[in-house]
């Protein structure tokens, strides 16, 4: 692991009112960062992010935002600093709606067409599932969570997708996110363990559908 990208960690101190004057004078923000060598975080990301923390609107809880078509996951602490950036596997299926009563299905009930990973602002926390145990929940109502990426069904190559240099084999899941299990360990679970604000990103509707108030203020 080694120190987030120099201009990403630049760009994102300097779009957060407050948080490039954070903590000791003239200290550099730190994070991990598993992003493959080269890849960019977009810019409406680093606004987001901005947003995020001058509107307050995460309360101070500790907070993720989540690129879909980038395949990316951003994370967080409740004082807007950057704690990690890594690739991330969603929904095999390209979307932003939720189908009714999903939560209740099986993994292996849910059709192609549903396995999306909705967009929009979701507060959410650790809780207990039927059948994985206790699992931090992005959002209860749809069954996305986010967990370690597992060997699963070998055939699907979760961890090679996972580690590929590009976001275009990420979309594998039954709508749940995955990260690398070293990522969640040492900053998806210490950061989350008290609940968290999460963003995620539209793949095909408008930034106004998924989060309203941010795309007003950018008007």
């Amino acid at each position: 692991m080694r120190a987030v990208h120099g201009a990403l960690a630049l760009a994102l101190a300097f779009s957060i009112p407050g948080v490039a004057n954070a903590g000791d004078a003239g200290q550099p923000v730190v994070a991990v960062d598993q992003l493959p060598p080269g890849q960019d975080v977009s810019d409406t990301v680093i606004e987001l992010a901005g947003w995020v923390v001058a509107a307050n609107d995460g309360q101070g809880y500790p907070f993720a935002i989540m690129d879909k078509a980038a395949a990316q996951i951003l994370v967080f602490g409740g004082d807007g600093r950057l704690r990690g950036a890594a690739p991330g596997l969603f929904g095999s299926q390209v979307g932003d709606h939720t189908a009714p009563g999903i939560a209740g299905l099986a993994l292996r009930e849910i059709p192609g067409r549903d396995r999306t990973t909705p967009s929009g602002r979701f507060v959410g926390g650790y809780g207990p599932s039927i059948d994985a145990g206790r699992v931090l929940w992005v959002d209860y109502d749809s069954a996305v969570s986010i967990h370690p990426t597992a060997t699963g069904v070998p055939a699907e190559r979760r961890p090679e997708r996972l580690a590929s240099p590009t976001p275009d084999d990420n979309r594998v899941t039954h709508g749940c996110i995955n990260v690398a299990p070293d990522f969640y360990e040492q900053i998806i679970r210490p950061t989350f363990e008290r609940g968290g604000v999460f963003y995620i990103l539209p793949d095909e509707g408008s930034l106004a559908e998924a989060f309203p108030e941010f795309a007003q203020g950018r008007e």
